[in-house]
């Protein structure tokens, strides 16, 4: 028995003609995808205990499944007490299956968690077709487990497409499910 997560089926019968009809591409090749799902977590308190490095790595693997990996800086900052090669955040890239499940848990269990939501903004276009996504509270993610929480803090997502323009990632991404806000 093969498993397909629900949005890759989907976005092979649906999203697929339905782009291809709206920017009317020739070729099923043509029609962007997403590539691949970065979810980030700077944790700036980590210079003083490196104990928060492994909750930040546990707890993104935890919401994804995958396991992360610490970042490490790339320069010494002396007024923030910083060396160079000191772990600084953690992070995790998601492609796939994963990719897909990931973003299926986001848009149906997740984003609706967060509080007086309606929607996020469409001003996170890089201009070459990839979305950031800021999120201010781990907690939103069901995978957490708030009393072990030791601090509440925020994490970037970063959605990478082969769209070649804002305007088709934004139509890729809504089809898939992501609710934009209505300007």
């Amino acid at each position: 028995m093969d498993y397909t997560p629900r949005l890759k089926q989907e976005y092979k019968d649906r999203v697929i003609s339905a782009l291809k009809e709206e920017f009317g591409y020739n070729n099923v090749m043509q029609v962007p995808k997403l590539e691949k799902i970065v979810l980030s977590r700077g944790v700036g308190a980590a210079v003083a205990d490196k104990k928060l490095i492994d909750h930040a790595i546990d707890e993104l693997s935890n919401i994804t499944g995958q396991r992360a990996v610490a970042t490490i800086s790339k320069k010494d900052v002396a007024s923030f007490k910083l060396r160079k090669g000191m772990p600084i955040g953690a992070k995790v890239t998601l492609r796939g299956e994963r990719m897909y499940e990931f973003l299926d848990r986001l848009v149906t269990t997740a984003l609706p968690r967060v509080r007086d939501f309606n929607g996020i903004k469409a001003s996170g276009f890089d201009g070459r077709g990839n979305y950031n996504l800021g999120v201010t509270e781990q907690i939103i993610f069901p995978e957490i487990d708030i009393d072990k929480v030791n601090k509440i803090s925020g994490m970037d997502i970063t959605f990478v497409t082969t769209a070649d323009t804002d305007k088709e990632a934004q139509s890729l991404l809504t089809e898939l499910g992501i609710p934009f806000k209505n300007n």
